[in-house]
């Protein structure tokens, strides 16, 4: 029986020493783990403005010499099947060899946009490298070579308002293989069924982002859409953007959160840039009292005789329409008290800055929480009511 368990032991330490080739892991000459990657390619794209694409394909298993069958792919139908499939284009196989660049495998073809059969924005192909050692593949879709932005002021998006104030798109136009030197045309129309119009400035040239002007009183009384197209050319190629625009009434166009606590260093607060600061800074509009009214900051109002600011009781319901028409005439129709009670849940502000017209802010705000025992309010508050006021708000 001994000698048995002792032929079994002996057997079981020759198995665990005996190495399995199937778990070997292919090692470089230093002994660390052989890598082969992953084969990858780029291309320099094509716009809706280029004439054509190239796709160099980097290799990881290749040689140097060897030839690459090349093709283009693209959606097609097939005859009995609802859904296109993507198959070779006929005309597009050519072959490509590989060379070191570098220290890369690579290689490169160019197809023309034509070949490609590809003539507007959301087109595209892919790319086919076949060879005896190794493969690789990309899509390339056609982009719009025009980049239009929402309506901004300054650097600020909004929605565009019906007042006598412009707001501008920045558009661009940027092609893969040269920089742009044609023209921006743009023309509007207010309504579907409307003939376009020619835009103020169009058409636009010079240095990049152009800047289309847009006003609420572009649109007519019961219109509130607008459809604007912005045309770019280059040679026969055209890259046309319609953009559609939907005006709104005037309304508050930021809102912001804060907690003002009295006696700290956030009892008062810079509406404009929503900082914190204490009752003694000049830059704070908006202060606690020790009853918890919200009030003008005491050395803001002392810094300048124009400096004012008067609130008037309003309803959760009216501060969550933001309708700043509304909001105004409410305010204008009632006598402002110098104090607001966080007892109400809301309400309408007018903040004088200065003598000019851009100096006067009206807003609103909503009470969220009063805190007796720490001595301190939260609120929501809604500020800019003009355009201009957006170059100084924060």
């Amino acid at each position: 029986m001994k000698k048995i368990i002792l032929i079994f032991c002996a057997l079981a330490l020759i198995v665990s020493c005996t190495k399995q080739k199937y778990y070997e892991i292919p090692l470089n000459s230093d002994g660390t783990v052989y890598l082969t990657g992953v084969p990858t390619a780029t291309t320099t794209g094509i716009s809706t403005l280029d004439a054509g694409f190239s796709v160099t394909a980097t290799f990881v298993t290749a040689k140097a010499g060897d030839v690459m069958n090349v093709e283009l792919l693209q959606l097609q139908g097939v005859a009995g099947q609802a859904t296109k499939q993507l198959l070779p284009m006929a005309g597009t196989q050519s072959t490509a060899t590989v060379a070191l660049v570098g220290t890369k495998l690579q290689a490169t073809v160019t197809y023309t946009r034509d070949v490609a059969k590809m003539t507007k924005a959301t087109d595209f192909v892919t790319v086919v490298f076949n060879g005896a050692t190794d493969y690789n593949k990309l899509k390339v879709p056609m982009v719009p070579a025009t980049t239009v932005s929402k309506p901004k002021v300054s650097d600020k998006e909004i929605d565009v308002a019906r007042t006598s104030e412009t707001a501008f798109f920045n558009v661009t136009v940027v092609p893969n293989e040269a920089a742009y030197t044609g023209n921006l045309v743009v023309k509007m129309k207010n309504g579907n069924h409307a003939p376009y119009t020619t835009v103020t400035g169009s058409p636009f040239t010079g240095v990049q982002p152009y800047l289309v002007p847009i006003s609420g009183t572009d649109f007519a009384a019961g219109k509130d859409t607008m459809y604007y197209s912005f045309t770019a050319a280059k040679g026969s190629y055209v890259d046309e953007i319609i953009y559609k625009v939907i005006v709104r009434d005037p309304y508050f166009y930021l809102k912001k959160t804060c907690v003002l606590t009295f006696g700290g260093s956030t009892a008062a607060r810079n509406l404009l840039i929503n900082a914190g600061v204490a009752s003694n800074n000049a830059t704070g509009q908006l202060e606690i009292s020790n009853s918890l009214l919200l009030k003008g900051g005491t050395a803001w109002l002392a810094a300048d005789p124009s400096h004012k600011i008067g609130f008037v009781p309003t309803t959760s319901d009216m501060y969550a329409a933001n309708n700043l028409t509304a909001a105004k005439a409410a305010f204008n129709a009632a006598i402002p008290t110098i104090t607001a009670d966080p007892a109400n849940p809301a309400y309408i502000y007018k903040m004088t800055l200065g003598p000019l017209a851009s100096d006067v802010y009206y807003g609103m705000i909503k009470m969220v929480v009063t805190d007796p025992q720490a001595r301190s309010v939260s609120i929501e508050y809604r500020i800019g009511d003009q355009y201009a006021h957006l170059l100084v708000i924060q």
